[in-house]
């Protein structure tokens, strides 16, 4: 069963930096994929970044964070993480780490991942 714990979230001010940690267990297969994806209020959840953890293909980033937000793993520590540089407050949004223990492609999109974790709240002030 895969499991997966989100840290690192906060308050910060515009042009501030933070970095979530996603902690995961029970992925099983050397190909499986792995992302991050937020939701504000009213609005549906979007895919922010995503990768194979194997390293096989690019990892993706939207295009609202890309060259902002860098999706990472460490398959040592077995941890995931999402390095946020230059925040903005439409970045405000509960921010979620996501797994597939299969290869399902369609990196950000929610419905290629079965497992999810509780969530950490991100919120940027002007």
């Amino acid at each position: 069963q895969v499991q997966l714990v989100e840290s690192g979230g906060g308050s910060v001010q515009a042009g501030g930096s933070l970095r979530l940690s996603c902690a995961t267990s029970g992925i099983t297969y050397r190909g499986a994929q792995m992302g991050w994806f937020r939701q504000a209020p009213g609005k549906e959840r979007e895919g922010v970044a995503g990768m194979f953890i194997d390293g096989s293909a690019p990892s993706v980033h939207a295009d609202s964070v890309r060259g902002r937000f860098t999706i990472s793993r460490d398959n040592v520590k077995n941890t995931l993480y999402l390095q946020m540089n230059n925040l903005k407050p439409e970045d405000t949004a509960m921010y979620y780490c996501a797994a597939s223990n299969r290869r399902v492609w369609g990196l950000l999109r929610p419905a290629s991942y079965s497992s999810w974790g509780q969530g950490t709240q991100v919120t940027v002030s002007s």
